[in-house]
């Protein structure tokens, strides 16, 4: 199926900004705008890793404009906004790490929460705006560590500092929404958040992760430790919940999309729920070459949560977005895009086949 025709070919010739596109899940969002026909423009701090899934697969090339600076600096994000005249935003600049979180909770705080804040603030000043997504995390809910699947209506919490900075970054897009983006009596921008599982992909180099850390592990013929190796995640692909912000983000833009204006979870059905062991022996399984996973964990370990699942119901009955790819699937293809990558494949190439993989799926 021709890309332009993918959510009805409405991202053709749309102005569109991501913040954070220098990032693993940015970087292929703004290669799958480019692909719909959309001109993509970017504002982010320079890529987080070296290698980065950017500089890889040559994001640059695709950008209609390129902005280097910081969420702390409302004027600049204020300028380019004004610069560019979007029309959907895609807000997915981040502190994204549990871990790091610990190290600097300020930082974390600083930019998950007055990020938010700074981008919602410069979109009041832009009228061209018709649809902002911002991007939190299945961790902002209250987690009780129990089998059941979380909704967006159930309440929010956060232990680490991570998943309260994600949380607060909820409740400042609610009061922002109820505030000044009500269509009658202040901004006609329409305003929603993404919660979605652990992603994994090709392209994702960042430390403290699962896949990347089994990945640079078995490329250095060592094995990897494992900190959790019971925790229960929701894995997906990384174009999985990316699928879920294009359609949320058309669907805001439409005339209707008042009534999508709110919180969205997109996560795996059960049979994307595993362990962090099970997931790590899979990709030592794909990798081959005697790829190895051992047990580290340490009382002295920060905590994180044991157990977590996300209940999408909503998104699968209102706008018929549903998982395309099983876990197994999604593993194959970040083992495939790593050792390509590894073999000097074009990796902007390689990545947009798996892109036209998963519209031939999801869209057929």
């Amino acid at each position: 199926m021709a890309a332009r025709a993918v959510f009805d070919g409405f991202y053709g010739g749309k102005r569109v900004l991501i913040t954070g596109h220098t990032g693993f899940k940015g970087g292929w969002l703004a290669l799958w705008l480019h692909r719909l026909g959309a001109l993509v423009h970017g504002y982010a701090l320079a890529p987080p890793t070296d290698p980065s899934l950017f500089l890889e697969a040559n994001i640059g090339a695709v950008l209609a404009s390129d902005a280097r600076a910081d969420l702390a600096d409302l004027d600049r994000i204020k300028s380019v906004l004004n610069a560019v005249e979007p029309e959907i935003i895609f807000h997915l600049a981040a502190q994204p790490l549990v871990r790091a979180s610990y190290l600097d909770p300020l930082g974390t705080l600083a930019a998950n929460v007055m990020g938010t804040a700074h981008v919602l603030e410069a979109v009041r000043g832009c009228g061209s705006v018709r649809a902002v997504v911002l991007i939190t995390t299945d961790k902002v809910y209250e987690n009780h560590e129990c089998p059941y699947r979380y909704r967006e209506a159930d309440p929010l919490g956060g232990r680490d500092p991570y998943s309260a900075s994600k949380a607060a970054a909820e409740i400042v897009a609610a009061s922002y929404r109820e505030s000044f983006f009500t269509g009658e009596r202040g901004h006609t921008a329409r305003v929603a958040t993404a919660r979605a599982g652990n992603v994994i992909g090709g392209g994702d180099w960042a430390s403290e992760r699962l896949t990347p850390d089994c990945l640079i592990a078995f490329a250095a013929n060592k094995p990897v430790r494992l900190r959790f190796p019971k925790s229960v995640r929701p894995w997906q692909h990384v174009l999985e919940p990316l699928a879920g912000y294009l359609e949320l983000g058309r669907r805001l833009a439409c005339p209707e999309g008042s009534r999508f204006a709110r919180a969205w979870n997109f996560g795996p059905d059960a049979s994307g729920d595993a362990t962090v062991g099970e997931v790590a022996e899979g990709v030592a399984r794909l990798w081959g070459n005697g790829a190895r996973v051992e047990c580290a964990c340490s009382s002295e370990d920060p905590d994180e949560a044991g157990l977590l699942r996300l209940d999408s119901t909503a998104a699968r009955t209102e706008f018929g977005w549903k998982p395309r790819w099983s876990l197994e699937q999604a593993l194959t293809l970040t083992v495939a895009w790593y050792k390509a990558w590894k073999n000097g494949t074009d990796m902007a190439g390689f990545s947009l086949d798996q892109v036209s993989a998963y519209e031939a799926v999801g869209y057929q």
